[in-house]
């Protein structure tokens, strides 16, 4: 069963997402299924997302979730552990690392809020597994002037993944822009509707090599 069957054939706890972040899921998460994967969704809400992640990725997967409601913690259970913390709080997000180790994969279905999602994903992407999964979802708020978005303002996380595609290239910019972390430890970007996904990783040739 895909993790859309599974959604649509939930009865248990709520779970709340748009029809098209499936696919999605999909093609960025179905690698780690049945792995001894460490996953952090930010945003418990009725717990039943975290159910969800736990069927989707096995018995070996660590689930954890966080939420600054303290009544979302009744939503832990076998392999599923909830956290009550302000995701924008980095000696909270620690407490998590040091706890659960260097998450595979974190998903930001939290706040919604621009200044909360930067400050998660300048802390906690450098500290993910070096093969790791940073998403972000519902980023429609970037636009939206009540989360700190706008289309014009270069600090959303829209518009600041826009300038981390340059920085993804910076090798082949002649000396333009200096490699930075994100050059150096990032394999790609993915946009998508609402959706951005980093994909951790290193290039260690970046030379075209000839087949003879």
């Amino acid at each position: 069963m895909n993790i859309w069957q599974d959604f649509k054939s939930n009865n248990g706890k709520g779970i709340y997402k748009w029809s098209h972040y499936f696919p999605i899921y999909e093609k960025h998460f179905a690698s780690w299924r049945n792995k001894n994967v460490t996953f952090l969704e930010i945003g418990v809400q009725r717990g039943g997302s975290l159910q969800m992640w736990q069927r989707f990725f096995g018995p070996l997967a660590t689930i954890v979730g966080i939420d600054i409601d303290p009544s979302c913690a009744a939503h832990g259970g076998e392999n599923v552990h909830v956290r009550i913390g302000d995701q924008s709080d980095t000696q909270f997000l620690k407490s998590l690392i040091d706890e659960f180790g260097p998450f595979d994969i974190v998903l930001d279905d939290g706040s919604h809020h621009m200044i909360h999602i930067w400050k998660t994903f300048e802390f906690m992407y450098p500290k993910i597994s070096k093969n790791g999964i940073y998403a972000v979802e519902d980023l429609h708020t970037a636009y939206w002037k009540e989360y700190g978005g706008d289309i014009t303002d270069k600090n959303t996380f829209v518009n600041i993944s826009k300038s981390f595609v340059d920085d993804l290239n910076a090798h082949h910019s002649r000396g333009v822009l200096k490699p930075n972390f994100i050059t150096d430890n990032t394999f790609g970007i993915s946009f998508y509707d609402s959706v951005i996904v980093y994909e951790r990783g290193r290039i260690p040739n970046r030379n075209p090599i000839l087949s003879e």
